[in-house]
């Protein structure tokens, strides 16, 4: 356990006291649809789409046997559409004929899955289960490690492997979403606005050549 990591994370909680999960998806499926379709666009962009996509479709099985075409129509204003709803047409199939229409809640079977990779199960099954087996690392997570000098890496399994080494359990989870609000509202790419930073004298600046 690194004691400054920690106590930039109670920092952040402070700032940001509601930061969590913020799709607007209610079971274990829907959460896992969301996080897929979040892959490379906006939460905002996402969940404009949901509700009438969760309307149009409620099981796996529905999902699994309805045309490819229907499912894009859904979700076309999303980035990566086509892909997307391949995978969530595919991955639904395996959910209803491997696991009964339920989705999986451990690591490994959600990463059978297509479209599914470490970090959507790592956001997947805290939030549809309550299992925490890791830190999804998204853009602004991987972004934000390297500046607070939390990794040197930039391949996202080996920045998680550090974030597990150097983060208690328990913080996990709540840091991912503490280091996205972050991300977004401050230290932004290429350049973040480190004077109005509330963590800024624990903060390094790894990689930042300049600021404002």
């Amino acid at each position: 356990m690194d004691k400054k990591a920690v106590k930039v994370l109670e920092s952040l909680k402070e700032i940001y006291p509601v930061a969590k999960y913020m799709l607007r998806a209610k079971n274990p499926l829907q959460i896992l649809i969301a996080t897929i379709l979040s892959a490379q666009t906006t939460d905002r962009q996402v969940n404009k789409v949901l509700p009438s996509l969760f309307s149009e479709f409620k099981t796996a099985e529905e999902f699994a046997d309805s045309p490819l075409a229907k499912i894009e129509g859904k979700i076309k204003s999303i980035g990566l559409y086509r892909t997307k709803a391949k995978n969530i047409k595919a991955a639904c199939t395996i959910i209803q004929q491997k696991y009964r229409g339920q989705v999986p809640d451990s690591m490994d079977k959600l990463l059978e899955l297509p479209g599914v990779g470490r970090k959507t199960a790592n956001v997947v099954l805290p939030n549809a289960f309550g299992k925490i087996e890791g830190i999804c690392v998204d853009t602004h997570v991987a972004r934000l490690a390297f500046r607070l000098g939390w990794t040197q890496n930039r391949d996202r399994n080996k920045i998680e492997k550090d974030l597990i080494g150097l983060l208690p359990k328990e913080w996990w989870h709540k840091a991912t979403y503490l280091l996205i609000e972050h991300g977004r509202a401050v230290c932004k790419a290429p350049v973040p606005s480190c004077s109005r930073c509330g963590i800024s004298g624990l903060c390094p600046r790894n990689g930042v050549e300049k600021w404002k």
